[in-house]
């Protein structure tokens, strides 16, 4: 709760039209001492209607006496992965803002060197969480215990590509360079020697080659092998926000017209991602602090290659905003509410 994606998670939740009779609860660490006023953690909330809110030890008893629910988890990964088959088993409908659940493939978690108790019922558990990104699964979020929430350079790449993967446009022989950079907040609020700001600032480095977190999210979002797509993160001196810049080869010539249509189909009920006309092109500065990912492309004058563009704040649609499209498509509210 004490995170930067947390404290943008009890702001949306706060000036959410279904909290407005009943505020949201909110825990923090299960060895608290002692309850904290919110505003003391999150001194940007003050005025917000936060004075009496407390956040209160993390403990199963409290929230069982408080009729919890539904919860959102925004924990480290290990603490997800050990606290969700509990709450499940209270009955709770889970979001999960780590990555402990996103990754169905065995190789891919490795990454994460999950140790659990119970192999067997945390096999269970991964093989019902559904990606929670509703662009792709809608349908299946509204009917999950627990949604996975998606990681945020995944969320920026995966709905860049999907579209035109899905469309077999794509020839993913030539392969696919994603490029991306993000503010220093994706990081987390844990100082490290690479966030300090003698570090980051004036400076832009490339981290995690080969290894980074979220290409497993690529590799089963998107249905491509590893050898078919290139992922590289950067770290830009900013507080906030994701650029990234994807490089796509077609099997075949296609039109400005012909890409723009794809793209548009298919996120035709998708009011949280905004396309750009091309040659127009998104910038972080119009998509950080908002709940939007916003695409674009220029078409290369072969008609074979193309560069698409893809914006989102990362603490918003890229963790805490599209934590509550998804409580929004789980309990049949609509997508945006509380969000624009």
């Amino acid at each position: 709760m004490s995170g930067y994606a947390g404290g943008e998670l009890a702001r949306l939740l706060l000036k959410h039209p279904r909290f407005q009779s009943a505020a949201p609860v909110f825990f923090g660490r299960e060895d608290a001492a002692e309850a904290v006023p919110l505003a003391s953690l999150h001194p940007h909330l003050k005025g917000s209607g936060t004075g009496a809110l407390q956040v209160e030890p993390f403990c199963w008893e409290t929230l069982a006496a408080r009729g919890i629910e539904f919860l959102f988890l925004a924990t480290p990964h290990e603490q997800s992965r050990a606290w969700v088959p509990q709450a499940l088993a209270r009955g709770m409908r889970v979001v999960d803002l780590s990555g402990a659940w996103r990754l169905r493939e065995e190789a891919n978690r490795a990454v994460y060197r999950f140790e659990d108790p119970d192999a067997e019922e945390a096999a269970r558990i991964q093989s019902e969480a559904v990606y929670g990104m509703p662009e792709l699964h809608r349908a299946q979020i509204a009917q999950a215990r627990l949604v996975a929430n998606p990681g945020c350079y995944a969320t920026s790449i995966v709905l860049a590509l999907k579209p035109l993967i899905a469309a077999g446009v794509v020839d993913l022989s030539r392969g696919i360079v994603a490029d991306s950079k993000s503010g220093v907040s994706g990081a987390g609020k844990a100082p490290t020697a690479n966030t300090h700001f003698m570090h980051a600032a004036d400076n832009l480095s490339a981290y995690g080659l080969y290894g980074h977190r979220h290409f497993g999210e690529l590799l089963e979002q998107l249905n491509v092998g590893r050898g078919e797509i290139t992922f590289t993160p950067h770290l830009l001196p900013i507080p906030r926000g994701i650029l990234s810049t994807v490089y796509v080869h077609f099997s075949q010539l296609e039109t400005k017209d012909s890409i723009d249509a794809c793209l548009r189909e298919f996120y035709a009920d998708s009011p949280l991602v905004r396309l750009y006309p091309s040659p127009d092109l998104p910038q972080i500065q119009y998509s950080v602090r908002t709940c939007y990912c916003d695409i674009g492309f220029h078409l290369a004058p072969d008609r074979r290659r193309c560069t698409l563009i893809a914006c989102l704040d990362n603490l918003l649609k890229g963790a805490a905003g599209q934590a509550v499209q998804n409580m929004n498509a789980m309990c049949g509210w609509p997508e945006t509410e509380g969000l624009l």
